[in-house]
């Protein structure tokens, strides 16, 4: 599948996913007020974040998608990672808040509507199930998906709690439960918002991808015929499925007839083990300074001064 298939396929997972977060968040803010259900209403924040999330993503592909130009020579594939960093950012906010309103329930506990809190957070659920499943096939391959993804399954997860919780408080009036389901829900929150941060700012820091190990990577390189050593090594990410790499290329004498065979291994090596197509291979070779055809022609001049003092220097230009 090309990029632009697999481009168009995701924003079309976005668009879907947004249509059914809009109406879970319509549904968790009112009925949250109705019920008078702290966890409902933090979940529906939870809901409101995620739309942002998927609208901010939505508009970072197609940022994304924008050409390269003289003065962004990558284009705009960073607009993915500013919109992790950002989603992350704004949910630990999202998270504080919750846990402030939850302590004031914890000091006094407040009744709540808990079957028609059990029926809105069960609409709910299916909804997160329904928007999740189409964005699972990119969340893998796509940090900016995977950021989407994860902010759904976590409200999906919030839902299962608040429908326990709906249940619970149905049978035994135990209202103290909805703020121990809001406690529940900041806690995920704030778990992936942090992982988002780690994520999105290990890529700004420009450094090296997860699944590459920088010694095994060099230990292939090194490998390949006509390669003497590998060093000025660099590993980075320009978002989170473009992987560049520049490193300086020691050629063995023997190859420097062959520098660009060399190079050309080099790179689909790189682009088959590691899908890295963004590299910047840079070939020398140092033990050329001291070989014997450097030699040689070191020793030339030498040989036509002796021409010219009418040595039979005819020899040299057959």
């Amino acid at each position: 599948m090309s990029g632009a298939h697999i481009d168009q396929s995701i924003s079309r997972g976005f668009l879907f996913a947004i249509v059914l977060t809009a109406v879970t968040l319509v549904a968790e803010l009112v009925g949250g007020f109705w019920t008078n259900s702290l966890a409902l209403l933090s979940d529906a924040a939870h809901v409101f974040m995620d739309l942002f999330a998927l609208l901010l993503s939505l508009f970072a592909i197609h940022l994304a998608g924008r050409p390269a130009t003289d003065q962004r020579t990558y284009g705009w594939h960073r607009a993915e990672i500013f919109a992790s960093l950002i989603n992350g950012a704004t949910l630990i906010f999202i998270a504080f808040g919750i846990l402030h309103e939850a302590w004031g329930r914890f000091q006094h506990p407040e009744a709540v509507k808990s079957k028609e809190m059990f029926i809105i957070a069960t609409i709910g659920l299916v909804m997160n199930l329904i928007a999740a499943s189409r964005l699972h096939g990119h969340a893998h391959d796509d940090l900016n998906v995977r950021s989407a993804f994860l902010h759904v399954i976590g409200d999906a997860i919030a839902s299962v709690g608040v429908i326990i919780g709906g249940v619970i408080m149905l049978y035994s009036g135990w209202y103290l439960l909805d703020a121990i389901i809001s406690v529940f829900i900041a806690v995920i929150i704030a778990i992936g918002s942090l992982r988002l941060l780690r994520e999105s700012g290990h890529i700004l820091l420009e450094g090296v991808p997860p699944d590459i190990v920088i010694s095994e990577l060099v230990e292939k390189m090194r490998a390949v015929d006509g390669v003497s050593d590998i060093h000025h090594l660099h590993v980075w990410s320009i978002c989170s499925h473009i992987t560049a790499l520049s490193a300086h290329v020691d050629i063995e004498p023997d190859y420097r007839l062959r520098h660009g065979e060399v190079i050309g291994t080099l790179e689909e090596m790189l682009d088959h083990d590691y899908h890295i197509t963004h590299t910047t291979l840079q070939g020398e070779c140092s033990r050329c300074l001291t070989g014997p055809v450097i030699q040689q022609l070191q020793h030339r001049p030498r040989r036509s001064s002796l021409c010219s003092h009418g040595h039979s220097g005819h020899h040299h230009h057959r």
